[in-house]
């Protein structure tokens, strides 16, 4: 069995073994399987943002080239390296080269208070992040959170194109942390180290939780299960290489990452238009624009545009499919949102540590608009149980329970109370209540502890 990162608890052996058998995990890190997206895929475009459009082969040659500058700066298989980029082609061209240079990235929204915490609790020896956004200096937080730990000594800053950074080339603060554009990360590349999926591919910041001492939760998410989770999600909603996906939600996160989102279109061979946000006014242009046919949404975003729709004046017909999550949909603005857009929703429940529940394109419509659907794998094992640990019957409601082939079994570096969020067969607290319906759809009502 392959080792994971030092603070992170492994599937049981067992385990390994039926989901290998299932055919869930498929052996190939997501570095290597943007390699074979590249041959398949090469000409296509693979990801847009504003005027810039990268096709499948220029993306893995500028992931090529920048998994070499991060080697070049000393950056090493297992070292932890903070990613905190808005939605733009940087974060999935760092993301990838970072994995391909078996770092792993600890995946970090804009904006996110705690990131001095993040590089405590991972010991991240490196930061990727814009030298400013929305009026905040990042390249100043990292300086103080160098001088705070010692083992963050390599910063790395994104500016947007057309401009220039003011720290020029490399550079060195007094507490000999080193400063270089982003873009500066570019060397021929070097061989492909050994995959290994089981390793862990990143951490992810699980927004429903709060460690020991108030800090962050992070989830270590394999190579073999998230690739996994995203392709079954990209097949269940019938992505193509014609789908275009808007990620207009932040891209760290695993609704917009892996449901089936970037990850997912990139393994389909579609593409990926990058928004900075899901403001109507920019999106709804760029849904006409770019023909993008499956998007993700909060529910109050979702009525935002069907609000500024009729002024918008943008043609939406291409969408085919608008997923929302974060909270249930309720049934009206369903109905609405259908009826609105022309396109059909899509209730999808999906925690950083999983598990992700999400209705079909195919299901009734009482279904879609009044549940949040099923588990994505069938060997996810759900479980609901009142405050006594019991199961509950269908119709009540219980806390969700889950443990699957995406699930993982542990927090990296659990304390306190989080290393109780598993029960000693291996299932996630998800801390969620939700009702089992008689066609054996759930219905998220709440928090367990409300």
């Amino acid at each position: 069995m392959a080792s994971m990162l030092e603070g992170c608890t492994p599937w049981p052996q067992a385990f390994v073994d039926r989901y290998w058998a299932a055919g869930h995990w498929g052996g190939s890190t997501l570095d290597n399987l943007l390699r074979g997206w590249a041959l398949q895929y090469g000409p296509r475009t693979a990801l847009v943002h504003g005027g810039t459009r990268l096709t499948y082969a220029n993306l893995n040659r500028r992931v090529d080239r920048m998994a070499a500058g991060f080697r070049l700066r000393g950056l090493r298989p297992g070292m932890r390296v903070v990613v905190q980029l808005p939605n733009v082609p940087e974060f999935v061209v760092s993301t990838f080269a970072l994995m391909r240079a078996g770092v792993v990235p600890v995946l970090c929204p804009v904006p996110y208070p705690e990131v001095p915490e993040l590089v405590r609790v991972t010991q991240a020896v490196g930061y990727v992040g814009p030298a400013e956004y929305r009026g905040f200096d990042h390249t100043a937080m990292a300086a103080d959170t160098a001088a705070r730990w010692p083992f963050l000594r390599r910063v790395f800053t994104y500016e947007p194109p057309g401009t220039e950074s003011p720290y020029g080339g490399l550079t060195t603060d007094p507490s000999n942390c080193q400063y270089a554009p982003l873009g500066s990360l570019d060397a021929a590349p070097e061989p492909a180290l050994p995959p290994d999926a089981g390793r862990v591919a990143f951490l992810l910041v699980d927004d429903d939780a709060d460690g020991a001492d108030g800090g962050p939760v992070l989830v270590p998410r394999t190579h073999n299960d998230f690739a996994y989770q995203a392709r079954a999600a990209a097949e269940l909603v019938s992505l193509t290489e014609d789908d275009v996906y808007l990620a207009a939600l932040p891209a760290a996160s695993v609704f917009t990452l892996g449901c089936p989102g970037i990850v997912g279109t990139l393994t389909a061979g579609g593409t990926v238009v990058l928004a900075d946000g899901p403001d109507p006014a920019a999106c709804l242009p760029l849904v006409e624009r770019e023909r993008v046919t499956v998007t993700s949404l909060p529910p109050g975003a979702a009525a935002a545009w069907l609000d500024a729709l009729p002024s918008a004046g943008a043609d939406v017909s291409s969408l085919r499919l608008v997923q929302t999550g974060g909270a249930p949909l309720p049934r009206a603005a369903a109905e609405r949102l259908a009826s609105g857009l022309g396109a059909r929703p899509q209730q999808v429940f999906a925690p950083a540590g999983g598990p992700v529940v999400l209705t079909r394109p195919a299901d009734p419509d009482e279904t879609v608009y009044g549940t949040q659907g099923r588990p994505l794998s069938p060997d996810d094992e759900i479980r609901l149980v009142g405050a006594d640990g019991r199961t509950v019957p269908d119709g009540e409601p219980g806390e969700l329970l889950a443990r699957g082939p995406y699930t993982p079994r542990g927090r990296y570096r659990p304390a306190g109370d989080e290393a109780r969020r598993f029960t000693p067969d291996g299932f996630l607290r998800t801390g969620v209540l939700a009702r089992r319906t008689a066609d054996g759809d759930l219905v998220v009502t709440g928090r367990a502890g409300d």
